[in-house]
């Protein structure tokens, strides 16, 4: 599978790993170079410098091609805009964005992303818990 990941933060990094490992084709794409610090010394895919909501340089990721587009910056706004950029110009299948604000996550999702909410997440997760 060929995915394009948007942001090198520690989640990105190692979604990024976890995916090279299993020998699919991973492209990090980041504004901070220093962000690819967190990526593990064996990830064996490409790492991109740049802004992913700029077309030329999502063209350049190999977002033609791709599998699978996430954007997981702390950017709810540039998270939803590379995501639709990603779906409506390129074409990508599978689209997932992270969004900070559980009030957006709903909203994103009837513009047809594929939005997920860390904070929703873990807030169920720690309720399922207490209730085991």
């Amino acid at each position: 599978m060929n995915v394009v990941i948007m942001g090198s933060g520690r989640v990105a990094s190692e979604l990024a790993t976890l995916l090279d490992e299993e020998g699919h084709n991973v492209t990090v794409v980041g504004i901070d170079p220093s962000g690819f610090d967190n990526l593990c010394p064996s990830f064996g895919g490409r790492t991109l410098v740049g802004d992913a909501t700029d077309e030329g340089l999502l063209q350049k990721a190999g977002l033609r091609s791709a599998d699978a587009f996430i954007a997981l910056t702390r950017d709810d706004n540039r998270n939803a805009m590379a995501a639709q950029i990603a779906k409506h110009v390129f074409g990508v299948r599978k689209v997932m964005c992270r969004i900070y604000d559980p009030l957006r996550e709903e909203f994103y999702k009837t513009l047809g992303l594929e939005a997920i909410s860390p904070i929703m997440v873990f807030a169920r997760l720690v309720k399922g818990r207490l209730e085991e």
